[in-house]
C-alpha cells in the first residue's frame, strides 16, 4: 500500500489475505465523554439523551445534539419503555379457606348493555363459604369510591369479612379501596394478572349470571336492568339450588350455620372444602 499507492482492499486481493485479518477496529472517539455518560446513566437510569446532555454541559462538555445522540446509542443507554402499570401488592398472608360466612368475600365486574347499546357495569360481591350473593349493583359507571361505599353497607348488614379477593382492576386498586382496606383492617388479596381461576368462586357466579340472566333478557333502561338484577339475585339466594351446597340454597346454608352456633357441619361445607377442614387435603 505504501510502495504502490493501492487501497487496502486491492492489496489484500493481490496477496490473498482476507481484509478482516488486516483491518482493526478504531478506538471509540471521545472516550472521556462516553465514560461520563455511562456514569450519569448508571445513577439516573430513566434519563434520556437530552437530560444526559444537560448534565454533561454542567461539566463543560458541549456538543451538537446529533453527536450526543450517536454516542448515546452506541453506548447502549437507550431507556426501555416500561410495559404495564404498577399493581397493588395486597396482603402477603396465605388466602384463608372459607369455612364460615365472612371468612372470605370475592368480587368482580360483569359488563353488559341496555337500551341503545349503552354500557352497563355490574358489581358482584359473594360470600365464598355459603355462596350467597351479597351485592349485585348495576350502573353505567362504578368508581372505587362507589365500591368502598357499597362495602361499608355490606359490613353493616353482614359483618366485616376476614379477607376479600379480587383482580387488579383499576377500581379495586384505587386509593379509595386501599384506604378502606387499611382503615377496616381487612386483608385484600389480588389474583395474578391473567389468572381468573385464582378467583374461581366469583367466576363461576359470573358464568351463572350471564347464562341465566344476561343472555336471556334485554334491558330497556337502567331501571329495568336494576329491577331484573334484584329479582334474579333473590332467586339465586333463596330459590335456586346450589350443587356445591348439596342442592341447598345459599340462604339456607347461612341460616343453618347460624343455628349451629358458628359450627360448620359436614352438610354445610361446600364441595372440596371438607377435605381442607378435616386435613385430608393439603393446601
Amino acid at each position: 500500500m505504501r510502495d504502490y499507492q493501492v487501497s487496502q482492499r486491492r492489496a489484500c486481493v493481490l496477496i490473498g489475505v482476507d481484509p478482516k485479518t488486516v483491518r482493526r477496529e478504531r478506538p471509540p472517539d471521545h472516550a472521556e465523554i462516553r465514560e461520563e455518560m455511562r456514569e450519569i446513566a448508571g445513577l439516573r437510569r430513566r434519563f434520556g439523551y437530552r437530560r444526559i446532555g444537560v448534565m454533561l454541559e454542567r461539566k463543560g462538555h458541549i456538543m451538537n445534539h446529533k453527536k450526543l445522540y450517536r454516542l448515546y446509542r452506541e453506548e447502549g443507554l437507550s431507556v426501555r419503555r416500561r410495559r404495564g402499570r404498577k399493581r397493588a401488592r395486597g396482603s402477603r398472608t396465605p388466602m384463608p379457606v372459607p369455612l364460615r360466612p365472612n371468612d372470605r368475600w370475592s368480587m368482580d365486574f360483569v359488563a353488559d348493555t341496555f337500551g341503545a347499546s349503552r354500557r352497563l357495569r355490574i358489581l358482584a360481591i359473594n360470600d365464598d363459604c355459603c355462596r350467597e350473593n351479597l351485592c349485585l349493583l348495576g350502573d353505567t359507571s362504578i368508581s372505587g369510591v362507589r365500591v368502598a361505599r357499597e362495602l361499608d353497607t355490606l359490613v353493616r348488614l353482614y359483618g366485616k369479612p376476614a379477607c376479600i379477593v379480587s383482580d387488579n382492576g383499576t377500581e379495586f386498586t384505587s386509593r379509595a379501596i386501599l384506604k378502606w382496606a387499611s382503615e377496616n383492617r381487612v386483608e385484600w388479596h389480588y389474583i395474578d394478572p391473567g389468572k381468573p381461576q385464582q378467583n374461581a368462586f366469583i367466576e363461576s357466579f359470573n358464568g351463572s349470571l350471564r347464562d341465566e340472566l344476561l343472555n336471556e333478557e334485554l334491558f330497556d333502561s337502567l331501571a329495568d336492568a336494576r329491577r331484573k338484577l334484584a329479582v334474579w339475585r333473590y332467586d339465586y339466594n333463596n330459590v335456586r339450588p346450589h350443587s356445591s351446597l348439596q342442592n341447598r340454597t345459599p340462604a339456607q346454608a347461612r341460616r343453618a350455620f347460624l343455628l349451629n352456633g358458628g359450627v360448620t357441619t359436614d352438610a354445610l361445607v361446600p364441595a372440596g372444602q371438607h377435605e381442607y377442614q378435616t386435613g385430608r387435603l393439603s393446601l
